[in-house]
């Protein structure tokens, strides 16, 4: 069968946890230097070994974001936190910089090189280059259609791999290489401080005409002309998956570990099934509609079809759309008892409505009839975060499931 990687973002070790628990077959993650989000928790060397570990034992891959655009300074310390997460056996490094590539090469000549979107492949001829520097694998520039991906993938050996976003956040410039979080606020974006000024509030004034605002907005509290929708490509990974990608990368190291969880899960029984029986496959709507009991935007296919307009735009919020809340992590089950045990996330009372679920297996809808504190204690409401109590399910869980129940209108 066909092998297709479902790369996750990992901002923290329980979100890499919970990404490979939920299916994905590699993580990516940055240390606490040299990465594109330091505004993340991110990762010290320690938990980077304990993720690479969890990982390893389980079959799968990390991969370590070494993706900034540096000045001189940036590259002080570089070569001994390359040897030092050569020690911790990572699986491959991103790059977008020659420099960096340079001296990644340098250090650790064995070390298996991914080119980062950052570094703005949108032809087969800087692809080849690029393999022949050493270069494993092309995360291709976000600008490049489905089209174009293929005539990549004809045109380079088979030895390079090609990876591509299917789902997540898109940047208003060119594959993320933007420069208005800098002039805006003095936060490099390439430098991994982006302050996502393309989700602000815009007017467009003529400098001769103060005051005067162009009619490009919604209402009166302006516009977020640069804001744009989300890319969701889940109806989709057949073309993509024929059009030669081997690699199927979801955005959101920022994210919560239920969006990690939800998204990834989605998407992995898409895959499965996909690869299972090709030639009978048929979407699921059923994806999707998981894929949005996690906060998100409203969705576009990005570049993959035809050049984006106005439709894949969000000229009137940029905030998201949240209709479940996440509320608890299950840590343990009384079979006995039938008594999960829970890590609560957000308030919770006696009564309600909730959904259970978990990797490969559908949710299911149940009232909380009894809760009790961790003394054994019957209880009403789990109101503190990250609070341990229990609740009676009525079938039986593992580790790693998870409650979230339906946002009251």
């Amino acid at each position: 069968m066909k092998y297709i990687e479902l790369l996750a973002p990992a901002g923290d070790l329980e979100k890499l946890k919970m990404a490979i628990n939920y299916g994905a077959d590699a993580v990516y993650l940055g240390g606490e230097e040299f990465g594109l989000r330091a505004k993340a928790k991110n990762f010290s060397i320690d938990e980077i070994k304990s993720g690479v570990q969890y990982a390893h034992e389980r079959g799968k891959k990390v991969y370590i974001t070494l993706n900034i655009i540096p000045h001189n300074e940036d590259l002080e310390g570089l070569e001994k936190y390359i040897l030092d997460l050569e020690k911790a056996n990572v699986d491959a490094f991103i790059v977008a910089d020659p420099g960096v590539f340079s001296i990644v090469k340098k250090v650790v000549p064995n070390m298996e090189i991914h080119l980062s979107t950052q570094a703005n492949t949108t032809n087969y001829s800087t692809a080849n280059f690029w393999h022949q520097q050493g270069v494993k694998r092309i995360v291709v520039a976000r600008e490049l259609s489905l089209e174009e991906i293929e005539n990549i993938k004809n045109n380079t050996p088979d030895t390079l791999e090609i990876e591509a976003f299917v789902h997540g956040a898109m940047c208003i410039s060119y594959s993320g290489r933007c420069l208005l979080s800098n002039y805006m606020v003095g936060r490099d974006a390439n430098r991994g401080e982006c302050a996502q000024a393309c989700r602000w509030k815009y007017n467009l004034v003529e400098e001769k005409r103060p005051g005067e605002y162009y009619p490009v907005y919604e209402d009166e509290k302006g516009t977020y002309i640069f804001n744009s929708k989300d890319l969701c490509m889940i109806e989709h990974l057949p073309k993509l998956i024929d059009s030669g990608v081997k690699s199927l990368k979801i955005e959101g190291r920022m994210k919560s570990s239920y969006y990690v969880a939800t998204v990834i899960r989605s998407y992995r029984m898409a895959i499965d099934a996909y690869l299972k029986d090709p030639k009978n496959y048929k979407y699921n709507k059923e994806w999707l509609n998981e894929i949005k009991k996690a906060s998100y935007r409203d969705f576009t296919t990005g570049f993959y079809f035809d050049k984006p307009d106005s439709e894949d735009q969000l000229y009137g919020s940029s905030s998201y759309i949240r209709n479940y809340d996440f509320i608890g992590l299950i840590l343990d089950y009384d079979k006995e008892n039938k008594l999960a045990t829970v890590e609560q996330r957000n308030r919770v009372f006696k009564n309600d409505k909730i959904e259970i679920f978990g990797p490969n297996k559908d949710f299911y809808t149940q009232e909380i009839t009894k809760m009790f504190d961790e003394d054994g204690k019957e209880i009403d409401v789990a109101p503190r975060a990250k609070q341990i109590f229990k609740i009676k399910v009525d079938k039986p869980v593992e580790k790693w499931d998870m409650i979230r129940k339906a946002r009251e209108e």
